[in-house]
């Protein structure tokens, strides 16, 4: 029997040091493994390091520049508006409509401190205790936490390497309640960079609107699909959602700003209107320098982006055929963002220099420790049996990278 802890309920309340609702809440896995991988690079170790959802491309200079004019300027000294600078609000609905063909008004828009605070701030918005959102997995391990602290039940969904990571209407239907309030929808998606085609789309959001569902659906790698794949955005092939629809999204991918957090979240007036008055007391206005810089990157071309996309393409085609040509891997082609999710389940259980991994936490703990190469286990994500690599890295560190993965899986016994 585990003993309580000091934020277990069944604690005395005067002896409770951490709240139940924040201690149940696990660490950031991607965070944690890139935490751990820039530590030992730190330390002099060559370590390799697939784990963070980073480009990892500077910030585009003519972005950079906009920030350090919005240092200079002494408006930007002081509060501005919690929701986000007006001029910012009118460049994401043009923006929006430019790059998804959906029309908003800026008073459907909140401007947060990432894609995370947007996530939060919009799961506290519409979730009530006990509220079940429906969660595609393998999901982002950000989803199901923010899900519990806006006193949600995620209830996962599993798709595998079979269907492309993708799931049904039938899966879906299969899956809800009556206590069902919320569908995630992701796509691209991260960690498996899967993507939906307009028909599945389309026929996934009929079935929210035939049962009156909320759809939170995470927009941010929108430009980042390849091949003759394309980014469809749902309230737009399903216009009678738009009511039930919030639409998570920001510059971080796209631009490569992840570290200015600048992101945003689209929705109907009564849902911005309550995450506003969240965000009002939680953090108040996003940094304006870096709104300043989200302006500048949404009102600039797509030149920097597309040149990021290209070398992204071609990494994605490498890491493909690297991983697939290991015994006992199965990589599936990914179609968007920057991540493979290959399936290690013909690795598992075989001996390696002397350990047999039992789990994909196991083998990449194995791997870090042996050849020094930082990926992220399929535990992180709902689905044990995989490893998530994201390939927004140098060309020549991704092959020296998965070289290292490949020689030593093939000792496997």
């Amino acid at each position: 029997m585990t003993a309580p802890t000091s934020s277990s309920p069944s604690v005395p309340a005067s002896e409770r040091r951490i709240s139940a609702l924040v201690g149940a809440i696990a660490e950031s896995a991607t965070l944690a493994v890139d935490a751990k991988a820039k530590a030992l690079k730190a330390a002099g170790r060559p370590v390799v390091g697939f784990g963070a959802g980073e480009p990892d491309f500077p910030t585009p200079d003519y972005i950079v520049d906009a920030a350090v004019a919005a240092c200079r300027e002494p408006g930007f000294h002081r509060y501005t508006p919690a929701g986000g600078l007006p001029e910012l609000k009118a460049a994401i609905v043009a923006k929006t409509l430019r790059d998804s063909g959906l029309a908003v008004e800026p008073d459907r828009v909140l401007v947060t401190n990432g894609g995370k605070q947007a996530i939060h701030e919009a799961f506290a918005a519409i979730l009530d205790p006990g509220d079940e959102v429906l969660v595609p997995a393998p999901y982002w391990t950000t989803y199901p936490e923010s899900i519990k602290l806006a006193g949600g039940v995620p209830v996962a969904v599993v798709a595998d390497e079979t269907t492309g990571y993708l799931v049904s209407v039938e899966q879906l239907e299969a899956a809800r309640t009556e206590r069902t309030k919320v569908l995630v929808f992701v796509s691209p998606s991260n960690p498996t960079g899967a993507v939906y085609t307009r028909a599945r789309t389309e026929a996934i959001g009929r079935w929210a609107v035939e049962h009156g569902l909320w759809v939170l659906t995470d927009e941010i790698y929108e430009h980042l699909v390849y091949d003759d794949t394309a980014f469809v955005s749902m309230p737009v092939v399903v216009p009678e959602l738009a009511d039930r629809c919030v639409i998570v999204n920001g510059v971080a991918k796209t631009y490569a700003m992840t570290g200015w957090r600048v992101g945003w979240v689209i929705g109907p007036r009564d849902v911005i209107k309550a995450a506003t008055n969240l965000q009002s007391h939680a953090t108040s206005n996003v940094c304006n320098v870096a709104q300043a810089a989200a302006l500048a990157a949404l009102t600039g071309d797509l030149t920097a982006v597309d040149t990021m996309k290209v070398a992204f393409d071609r990494r994605r085609r490498t890491i493909v055929r690297m991983l697939n040509e290991i015994p006992g891997v199965r990589c599936p082609e990914p179609k968007g963002a920057f991540y493979v999710y290959p399936s290690v389940k013909g690795v598992l259980g075989r001996r390696i220099r002397g350990a047999r991994p039992s789990s994909s936490a196991e083998l990449a703990s194995l791997i870090l420790d042996e050849v020094e190469v930082a990926v992220v286990p399929g535990e992180a994500f709902g689905t044990p049996g995989y490893l998530r690599l994201s390939y927004a890295l140098g060309d020549d560190d991704l092959v020296e990278g998965i070289g290292r993965i490949a020689r030593l899986l093939a000792e496997a016994e």
